[in-house]
């Protein structure tokens, strides 16, 4: 179905790998176009309860965009390849179910942003992140100075922006842009786990934190007003219902989503 990506779907958890091994997974127009088309299959489909990007083999995650489609790009064609990205980004940001970035080697660049645009991030042992953007006379683009000072702070942010510097892994940990590290061979093993821990909880409730969270970044939204409302529907909820009945009756709950 997809040209550059391989998808699975087992247990309720979907994986998505980026499949350009040969281009160390190298973000270009045909990945961007058929990331935002699995994300539509993700909306969709109600088996998927929770996804998983990665890389395909043992060096890369996303290595960056395709900078051989940079070359000869206007002013007004870069601006609209930025703004096509962070499109497909904000897609993924905003997607009412758990994503979670499996880093399996270079998240660099166009990499990186995609790791940061998911809900968050575990890494492999040789994982190593950059946004070397300045070494080619450029910024990021593709939300990069946004998420990464929202995730690290603003000094650490700027001082990896233009310096280009390239973090490992437990700097990323320490950093506060991964959640956790492991070895490469565990690493999907664990994004498993985690999400198949999340996929017992309350669906609905799951996307009101998701957006609720998203809301502190977004300035054309409140925040306090986002969870109050989302607090509220979830009491209209069945699963609210069986999440309070099966406390009460020291039950594990079984929710449906509705």
């Amino acid at each position: 179905m997809y040209q550059t990506l391989l998808t699975s779907l087992e247990n309720h958890i979907f994986a998505i790998t980026i499949n350009r091994p040969d281009k160390l997974n190298a973000l270009n127009h045909s990945v961007m176009q058929e990331l935002s088309e699995v994300f539509d299959e993700v909306q969709k489909n109600a088996a998927i309860k929770s996804v998983i990007i990665t890389g395909a083999g043992p060096k890369s995650f996303v290595a960056g965009a395709d900078i051989s489609e940079f070359l000869e790009l206007s002013v007004d064609e870069a601006k609209s390849l930025a703004q096509k990205g962070h499109s497909v980004f904000k897609k993924i940001e905003n997607c009412p179910k758990p994503v979670i970035a499996a880093v399996n080697g270079f998240a660099l660049g166009g990499g990186n942003e995609l790791a940061m645009a998911c809900h968050f991030r575990i890494a492999s042992d040789n994982a190593k992140f950059a946004q070397p953007e300045v070494n080619l006379g450029i910024i990021p683009g593709y939300g990069g100075t946004q998420r990464l000072v929202q995730l690290i702070g603003k000094g650490r942010a700027i001082e990896m922006m233009i310096s280009a510097k390239m973090i490992d892994a437990n700097t990323a940990l320490e950093y506060g842009l991964v959640n956790y590290v492991v070895p490469q061979e565990e690493l999907l093993n664990k994004a498993k786990s985690i999400l198949a821990e999340i996929n017992s909880k309350a669906p609905l409730a799951i996307a009101r934190c998701i957006e609720a969270a998203n809301s502190v970044f977004d300035e054309t939204r409140n925040g306090y007003e986002i969870e109050i409302t989302a607090f509220g529907y979830c009491f209209g909820t069945e699963d609210m219902k069986e999440g309070i009945s099966a406390f009460l009756e020291k039950r594990k709950a079984n929710f449906t989503g509705k």
